[in-house]
């Protein structure tokens, strides 16, 4: 049975992963790609435009599904070798955040519903992930 993810990076670093096939969530982190498994699927949300940076975005701007390799270590400079997975990402559209907030289960505390996403990486319904992944024009049927 597949899992439903949520990442959360900037997407800046989503389109980045999307040319690359590739997911990277947590700062790099192997433990959080660990949990996801072959054929289960992800979607970003990305809250802002840029790393570090304010400019905010609030999309969902990719999803995909989960390759068969398993995590592995890509260096990207000396002092940072970040853990990676191998996704298979469909064209899609981006999808802003507010007005899907009253809809999304995920999202207990409607108020303060950023709190969810400093979590980085974190499991969802698959209501929530169908209801998202039709607002970016994909149709998924649950494994």
């Amino acid at each position: 049975m597949a899992k439903y993810w949520m990442g959360v990076v900037s997407r800046q670093h989503v389109l980045k992963g999307i040319k690359s096939g590739i997911a990277q969530v947590c700062h790099g982190k192997q433990n959080s790609l660990k949990r996801m498994k072959p054929g289960d699927w992800i979607i970003y949300y990305s809250p802002t435009e840029v790393f570090k940076q304010k400019e905010a975005c609030r999309k969902f701007t990719a999803i995909g599904q989960i390759k068969d390799k398993e995590p592995y270590q890509f260096k990207m400079s000396d002092d940072f070798i970040p853990w990676r997975r191998d996704v298979n990402y469909i064209k899609n559209k981006e999808v802003e955040i507010e007005p899907l907030i009253d809809k999304l289960s995920f999202i207990k505390n409607k108020t303060h519903w950023g709190y969810i996403f400093r979590f980085g990486l974190f499991e969802i319904p698959f209501n929530d992930f169908k209801l998202i992944a039709s607002k970016m024009g994909i149709k998924v049927n649950e494994d």
